[in-house]
């Protein structure tokens, strides 16, 4: 019942609005609602104690506080009205103001249009005027000499070459080159205009200019003249007038001609300043000094000739006058070819000796490739010249060889008792030697020294070799011999020692075999006819005789004693052969075909004559190992 009633209380406070409201008021959250929390704020600006008759006067209060604050907005936006009145009546003072400036602008507008025109048009003028004028002015810089420029190309003699003249030609130059495009445009007219006018002023500066360097040429006569760096520039500028460089240069070409003439003279005649060098004529007695002291200066001549014209054209392309400078340089050594013909053709003809004309030729061989190379291979009269006097000198050299051939018969005599060679032939062979020793430093190619070696050989050694062979045949045939090995091995040893000699050394090698094997006949008879042996040997080709056993036993003894000592039966002529190894050889040969002989003569005595072996004492084979 407790709990009926109960329940039956609670269901009326659940249905109370007030306590529903309650509820509602207490679960509501301030914080969320912005609204409540600021009017609350305002709240709290005015309401002071919290009594009940201020609670019960908050409804007037807060309706006054509104009504105040509504007067003073009221009061405050009363003022803004009336300064918006203010402010409306003077824009309505400007606007009026604007309307009365806009009716006199039009109306200045409409009377001042014509003068906007034109002078809109004159400032366009204005502009292109100034253009007109910066492009005048740009266009006579460019095309025009200034009067410094005009001054200088005008200048006197004296101040041809100076910085301003050179530098006024080039712009000449420049302005000449420029004219082709205008040529290339609508100026044709300007264009032939200023390039006439240029053509004038470049004319009469390359005439001066050429005056001034010719007479700078011809005062270039000194031994070592020095090269100006003014004349360096004039003819760099010359070169565009390729005439007036050429006569440049010939005049040049003129002066060092006489130059080189002169000192070519003094050199021989004079010598150096001060006696140093000393005069190459004082040489003259030695022929290849003489000569090659000549030649070393013409060398000296031409590379100084050669650089100085390299110096006057190094500011201008020498690729490009290479030829023309190569011209001038023969030009000026052109003047030397008749007095250094005049006196090498003397040396050559005085007849100095086969050996010295070789050595002529050799010389003047070298400084022809020489001078040919500083020429760059280019015709040139001075090498044309040392050319002709080496072939004259080779024509020469040749024919004193020849001659001395022809001369090797006359001069032959017998040979000296000891049968070495005669004087002639060692006189020919030191001759021959002299001569392929001089060779051996000639500037030629391998095929010309070997050709040269075979003509120098064949004009020599066929003669001699004839000549011994004629005197030879005047003895007896040891003593010919004997005298051709000697001669022969003196050839051989002479031309072992140089090149491009085997075929010769192969032909020599072959005679002295020849004669050897002579020479070791004649030992082989020797020691036969001397030990008997040829008796006995003799004796039994004759199978009809009988032979007596003592003269078996005497040849026997006699052999004996040769045995005992080889080298008493020498040949008498071995002792004269010069050779040791082919008297060795001779030697040896001679001894094998005693070994040999023995044998077929013990072989007929022992069965063919039936002699008993008991005075044979000696078999072959004891024979054998006694000559080994």
């Amino acid at each position: 019942m407790a709990e009926q009633s109960q329940e039956i209380s609670q269901q009326p406070q659940q249905q109370n609005p007030l306590t529903r409201k309650l509820k509602k008021i207490l679960n509501t959250r301030l914080d969320n609602d912005k609204e409540l929390v600021d009017a609350l704020k305002a709240l709290s600006s005015f309401f002071g104690e919290n009594t009940l008759r201020a609670r019960r006067n908050l409804r007037g209060d807060v309706e006054k506080r509104s009504l105040e604050i509504s007067e003073q907005f009221e009061s405050q936006f009363k003022e803004v009205k009336t300064k918006l009145d203010e402010i409306s009546t003077d824009i309505m003072s400007m606007n009026k103001c604007c309307v009365e400036m806009m009716d006199r602008l039009k109306n200045s507008k409409e009377s001042t249009a014509d003068l906007i025109s034109k002078t809109t048009h004159l400032q366009n003028e204005r502009k292109e005027l100034e253009l007109k004028g910066t492009i005048a002015d740009a266009f006579l810089d460019r095309f025009q000499l200034t009067q410094n420029e005009i001054k200088a190309l005008r200048a006197s003699k004296e101040n041809v070459v100076s910085e301003e003249y050179f530098n006024a030609l080039a712009r000449c130059k420049q302005i000449h080159q420029d004219c082709r495009l205008l040529l290339r445009s609508k100026q044709q007219t300007a264009g032939l205009e200023i390039m006439e006018s240029m053509a004038l002023y470049q004319e009469t500066a390359y005439e001066k200019l050429y005056r001034w360097a010719q007479e700078e040429c011809r005062s270039m006569t000194n031994d070592m003249p020095d090269i100006s760096g003014a004349l360096c520039k004039s003819i760099e500028a010359l070169q565009d007038r390729q005439v007036l460089l050429r006569y440049t240069l010939d005049e040049l070409g003129a002066a060092r001609r006489t130059a080189v003439v002169r000192c070519f003279i003094d050199a021989l005649t004079r010598g150096g300043a001060g006696g140093t060098p000393r005069p190459i004529e004082l040489y003259s007695h030695d022929p290849v000094r003489y000569v090659g002291d000549i030649l070393a200066w013409l060398h000296q001549a031409v590379a100084g000739e050669k650089e100085l014209l390299q110096s006057l054209l190094r500011r201008t392309n020498i690729k490009e006058h290479k030829p023309m400078i190569l011209e001038v340089l023969n030009h000026i050594m052109e003047g030397i070819c008749q007095p250094f013909k005049v006196r090498v053709e003397q040396v050559i003809t005085s007849d100095p000796g086969a050996s010295i004309l070789f050595k002529l030729g050799n010389l003047m061989k070298f400084y022809g490739e020489t001078l040919a190379n500083l020429f760059e291979n280019e015709t040139s009269t001075i090498v044309t010249c040392i050319e002709e006097m080496h072939h004259l000198s080779q024509q020469m050299f040749f024919n004193n060889l020849s001659f001395h051939g022809s001369k090797l018969v006359e001069k032959m005599d017998l040979p000296p008792p000891d049968l070495s060679p005669s004087q002639v032939v060692n006189e020919t062979l030191s001759l021959l030697k002299e001569v392929l020793s001089s060779h051996d430093t000639a500037v030629s190619s391998v095929s010309e020294q070997q050709s040269a070696y075979e003509k120098i050989m064949n004009c020599l050694l066929d003669p001699l070799l004839q000549c011994c062979m004629v005197a030879a045949n005047r003895m007896n045939s040891a003593d010919s011999a004997t005298y051709m090995i000697n001669c022969l091995h003196n050839v051989e040893t002479c031309l072992g020692v140089f090149e491009f000699t085997d075929v010769k050394l192969d032909v020599l090698s072959t005679q002295i075999a020849i004669h050897v094997e002579t020479l070791a006949k004649e030992q082989v008879e020797f020691i036969l006819e001397r030990s008997t042996l040829a008796t006995l040997c003799e004796a039994t080709k004759n199978l009809g005789e009988t032979i007596d056993q003592q003269t078996v036993k005497s040849t026997m003894g006699m052999f004996d004693q040769f045995l005992a000592n080889p080298d008493s039966l020498n040949l008498p002529q071995l002792e004269l052969l010069r050779a040791t190894r082919l008297r060795e050889s001779i030697r040896s040969k001679g001894l094998r075909s005693i070994e040999e002989t023995y044998g077929e003569l013990y072989q007929s005595l022992t069965t063919t004559f039936n002699i008993p072996t008991n005075l044979i004492t000696r078999t072959p084979e004891h024979i054998k190992q006694l000559l080994s």
